[in-house]
């Protein structure tokens, strides 16, 4: 049996695993609602042993396993109809190594969780999403990215992975030990096993200073390349029905410590883009001919701001409002006709949007169902308000993102299939082969992997 090095501490192995069987489960639900499931058996193991006891028994009782995270993913990655894993009992931090460069952490644990135990030992993730209420396992199996010049999803900050397999057997993997598995199962889908454990790559506590400004559309468009290149980590939203943008450009600086005064933060983090968000959003759905004022308002209503903080601190914010969310990667270069042709899309319809559009980048990296394998990519996000229709955006969304060989997110809504990943990705037949040989009587398959790797 492989196991993490041996720099890593152990819990104490149970000599009689109790995973905590729920023998009447409720219906699992996805954060957003749109996503349920009735599970046969729901499981919370405390251990590496303990989990491997859950897998191979459900191999002997002839039912699937899914591991759920935090239920943050959109689409139904992580659904059954058997054995559902939760991660509640799974969490915390092995070993911080400041001298190694690395944290080694259970995969259960929350990126919130993550990131505050790193600053307290004045380290921190290179980079990182927007909302740090997944668990790690969960947000690197589907591919959840921030946005950065130079520096990646959360996935390619691993530099080792724990994998309990079909059979229970439990599998190290890095650049060295199982390559194949782990260029692979950095992005798994959960396709390949129940990731125990992940080791990230971690460096001082730095600072970012951010700075929020308003653009019209054209302006930013026009100095997309610009913004993105002089700049460590650029985003921009666009607010359908407007031409009005607001650009966040965050870049490392020696300080000062300068962060947004707590009254500053509630107000604008929590008051306005929750609460008063969440309010206009129940305004847009009751009367959806509303949707073009309030977003005019809405987009008018931000002011530019500056502030200097460490990193999860202006990487991720509170984000309560629940909705529904489709995002594709497509090529770097191709972004601004994608952008273009949504909002001619949307401008010659009759759809209500009143959520931004979310653009993000990142450098190619080299895992291979990843996003960004192979490419250096900028996604974009469409979001709905949940209960609002979404069906008819996302599909003519969609059929512009593929038009521009997009790659959806896998934990985000799509349509698409084996045979249009197999295109889409150069490594796809590498990644159904081996999990033809970690997994092959499909104990971690269900209707989502058999739609977009087959069966």
């Amino acid at each position: 049996m492989d196991t993490l090095p041996s720099n890593a501490p152990r819990r104490r192995a149970n000599p009689k695993p109790n995973p905590k069987p729920n023998p009447k489960p409720d219906t699992w639900r996805n954060w957003a609602g749109n996503v349920t499931a009735r599970p046969a058996r729901v499981v919370s193991p405390a251990s590496v042993e303990e989990l491997r006891a859950v897998v191979r028994q459900a191999a002997e009782d002839g039912l699937p396993v899914k591991a759920v995270g935090s239920g943050h993913s959109f689409s139904t990655a992580a659904a059954t109809d058997g054995v559902l894993i939760r991660p509640d009992r799974l969490g915390g931090i092995r070993a911080i190594d400041p001298k190694a460069g690395t944290v080694t952490v259970e995969a259960g644990t929350q990126l919130k969780t993550l990131n505050m135990a790193l600053a307290q030992q004045g380290l921190s993730l290179t980079n990182m999403g927007d909302i740090m209420e997944q668990t790690v396992a969960g947000a690197t199996s589907t591919g959840t990215h921030g946005t950065g010049r130079a520096s990646g999803a959360i996935a390619a900050q691993i530099r080792g992975l724990e994998l309990v397999t079909a059979d229970g057997s439990l599998l190290t993997c890095s650049a060295t030990q199982n390559p194949e598995v782990f260029a692979a199962a950095r992005v798994g889908l959960g396709a390949l096993g129940v990731v125990s454990a992940l080791t990230f790559a971690v460096e001082p506590l730095f600072l970012l200073a951010s700075h929020e400004e308003p653009m019209t559309f054209d302006t930013v468009t026009a100095a997309f390349d610009e913004l993105h290149a002089h700049n460590d980590h650029f985003e921009f939203y666009w607010f359908p029905h407007t031409d009005n943008c607001t650009t966040l450009r965050n870049n490392r600086t020696v300080g000062p410590h300068a962060p947004l005064g707590r009254l500053k933060t509630w107000f604008e983090d929590e008051f306005l883009a929750n609460n008063v968000f969440q309010a206009l959003n129940s305004v847009c759905r009751t009367i959806p001919a509303t949707v073009p004022a309030i977003a005019r308002i809405t987009s008018r209503g931000l002011s530019a701001r500056s502030y200097t903080d460490i990193p999860y601190k202006v990487f991720t914010s509170p984000r309560r409002v629940r909705m529904i969310e489709m995002e594709y990667a497509v090529p770097r270069e191709a972004v601004l006709d994608v952008l273009r042709e949504l909002k001619a899309m949307i401008e010659r319809s009759d759809l209500r949007i009143s959520f931004p559009v979310e653009v993000r980048t990142t450098p190619a990296d080299d895992i291979t169902l990843s996003a960004a394998s192979g490419r250096d990519s900028a996604y974009i996000a469409v979001h709905v308000y949940r209960g609002m229709p979404y069906r008819q955006y996302f599909a003519e969304a969609e059929r512009i993102f593929v038009a521009h060989e997009g790659r959806p997110h896998w934990g985000k809504l799509h349509t698409r299939d084996a045979a249009y990943f197999a295109d889409a990705y150069p490594g796809f037949d590498e990644f159904t082969a081996l999990r033809d040989r970690l997994d092959p009587d499909r104990r971690f398959a269900n209707a989502y992997l058999r739609r977009v790797l087959g069966d």
